[in-house]
């Protein structure tokens, strides 16, 4: 008899819900890309809804259903935190206690009348489990792995009382060797900068990965944010284990991230609040924290080197999705093979919690065969087009597509286009699970266009200008256009343009200010390359989506060129999209020129007029 779990993730940020049968990942999905709330901390009722169906199973028919976390070790970690700074923290511990007592508390509770407004079921017969948030983590990176045995390293802000751990994983058996324990963490470290520079907690820390690089490591306030961070803020110890200096720091009883006064005096520099002008002294800020970040990153991997004697590693956690030091550790060379899961925050934790139910709970089978390379299938586990309700949707609204009938004719037309520079919305089977756009729901270019960053950023994604983009390359071509030997799939990982391809710089490069670094001509791809030489690489596999390989493939016959720009299908505040009509409304709201979706190409010049008053900048807050 077949056995289904479901996993679910909620009540923090990035809710989401994941199944599985008889240990395989059959559907995982946030609930932000149903609701259009980004990083929606909601139950995941539709994402719930999506599982089931995907699945082709009842509530009913739920071997058990899995929490990500464990609610009553979070509540002790709170009451003991505000009880060790009392009288420090009322006003925090206060606006607490109402939602603790509601929805934490009492979560078995909460969840099954959730579950009862999904469908109608039998509380009674329902098996509810609940995992430790970084065993969750672990188990979300381990299980999908492949990997035989691996060393399992997990960083994120916090979870119950731990924000690191190290564990092995041999076969179906996964523990803990190691933790690191709430408030010293890296991930809320890294949080902490993210809110001093004007970025959302919980949502900006990529822009803050992405700012780093316009920071001048020559220069003397680079080596002085640099010495501030490691002598007065964080104390790094050998095994990467690390102490915060919570005078410094108000998140663990107070209502921010830092206390802004001594933060403002110990780097001579106030706080800079969101859509102020970002200057050298931010750059140069955000590049000391990435590099203190990169250190203690290193560290532990090393550690975990040492406690496991193996030679891989499975990552995952908040801090994972950094993949400039995912780059750097993989290049350092202590582990021969990395492997991160592609959604390595909390949503990925429901995901984990599903699987460390089936292999330690349940002791189900291991390894599960899975039809790719890992178990998460190309992270491809969302819905795919509704055809009937997008076809009344079409015809409603009076759309106007022409309609391929082979494929092979499709992708060559779409390549035609992007070599003469259009920008092209390109919708395609399955939603990615994840942060990332993957080839399925993307916004692509042509990364050889020297205006394309600046216009996908301006004209279209409607975001800060300084942002890089990634290239979706063919899996046979990466090695030789970046300096990386092994496949990226999950574009998590950050690899330096070979040396062939990059144009020479001036010698006074590194002090350039923002703008000029920015437009400085660095390489022939020059969409995709970053101003420190390096992209985030996608490597595109024809066994693991044909369509978006074909269309790549078609690329370079026409133009020799074997990749493409590769953002994710949304603007600024909005979640990446998951039915047609979100692809075509944000379509329609941008300067995108064409959009596919499936079989169909959509011109925007053919469309009937659209409402100026349905705005993006009206229904989504800016991240």
């Amino acid at each position: 008899m077949d056995t289904y779990i479901l996993g679910i993730s909620c009540y923090y940020h990035d809710s989401a819900a994941a199944i599985l049968r008889n240990g395989e990942i059959i559907a995982a999905a946030q609930e932000e890309r149903f609701s259009r709330i980004k990083h929606d901390a909601a139950f995941p009722k539709s994402a719930v809804a999506y599982c089931l169906s995907e699945a082709g199973v009842s509530l009913d028919d739920l071997t058990a259903v899995v929490f990500y976390d464990k609610p009553l070790l979070k509540f002790e970690r709170l009451l003991e935190t505000y009880y060790t700074h009392v009288p420090r923290g009322l006003g925090s511990f206060l606006k607490a206690m109402p939602v603790w007592i509601k929805q934490k508390i009492f979560l078995k509770r909460e969840i099954k009348k959730e579950l009862k407004e999904v469908q109608a079921y039998a509380p009674k017969q329902l098996k509810l489990l609940f995992t430790e948030h970084h065993l969750s983590h672990a188990a979300s990176s381990y299980y999908p792995s492949g990997f035989e045995q691996a060393a399992v390293l997990t960083i994120d802000g916090v979870g119950e009382w731990t924000t690191a751990s190290i564990g092995l994983g041999r076969g179906k058996q996964l523990s803990v060797l190691k933790e690191l324990h709430f408030p010293h963490s890296v991930g809320l470290l890294y949080s902490a900068f993210t809110y001093f520079l004007g970025f959302k907690v919980n949502s900006g820390e990529y822009k803050l990965m992405g700012l780093a690089p316009y920071g001048d490591p020559n220069d003397p306030q680079t080596g002085r944010f640099v010495a501030a961070i490691q002598e007065t803020l964080v104390d790094i110890r050998v095994d990467g284990s690390i102490h915060l200096n919570q005078s410094y720091f108000d998140y663990a009883v107070g209502l921010r991230m830092v206390k802004q006064k001594k933060w403002e005096a110990l780097f001579g520099m106030a706080l800079r609040h969101p859509e102020q002008e970002m200057t050298q002294g931010h750059c140069n800020l955000a590049y000391a924290i990435q590099a203190v970040t990169e250190e203690i990153v290193l560290r532990l991997a090393q550690e975990a080197k040492r406690l496991t004697g193996m030679t891989r590693l499975c990552l995952s956690g908040g801090v994972a999705l950094n993949c400039v030091a995912n780059g750097k550790l993989e290049a350092a060379g202590v582990f021969d093979e990395i492997y991160v899961q592609p959604a390595s925050g909390d949503a990925g934790g429901a995901l984990g919690a599903a699987l460390a139910a089936h292999f330690l709970y349940l002791d189900g089978a291991y390894p599960v065969s899975t039809s790719g390379g890992d178990g998460m299938r190309g992270a491809y586990l969302g819905p795919q087009v509704d055809t009937k309700a997008w076809g009344a949707w079409m015809r409603k609204q009076g759309v106007v597509s022409r309609i391929f009938t082979e494929r092979s004719d499709l992708v060559a037309r779409v390549a035609a286009l992007l070599a003469e520079g259009q920008v092209i919305g390109w919708f395609q089977g399955r939603m990615e699970f994840g942060p990332r756009a993957l080839g399925n729901r993307s916004i692509l270019g042509d990364p050889r266009n020297p205006e394309m960053q600046k216009r996908i950023n301006l004209k279209i994604k409607y975001r800060e200008s300084f942002r890089p983009f990634a290239p979706a390359i063919l899996e046979e071509d990466a090695s030789e256009y970046f300096d990386m030997q092994r496949s990226s799939p999950y574009m998590l990982k950050v690899y330096p343009v070979a040396e062939e391809w990059r144009c020479p710089l001036p010698a006074h490069y590194a002090a350039m200010n923002m703008r000029n670094k920015l437009y400085q001509r660095r390489s022939q791809w020059q969409a995709i390359t970053h101003v420190d030489m390096s992209a985030r690489v996608q490597t595109v596999s024809a066994t693991t989506n044909p369509v978006f390989w074909e269309l790549i493939s078609a690329f370079k016959a026409q133009t020799g060129c074997p990749m493409l720009i590769n953002t994710s299908f949304n603007v600024r505040g909005e979640p990446i999209v998951c039915t047609a009509e979100d692809a075509y409304r944000c379509f329609m709201r941008t300067e995108m020129d064409y959009l596919v979706i499936e079989d169909c190409l959509f011109s925007k010049v053919d469309q009937p007029k659209w409402d100026v008053k349905d705005a993006w900048q009206q229904e989504f807050l800016l991240d």
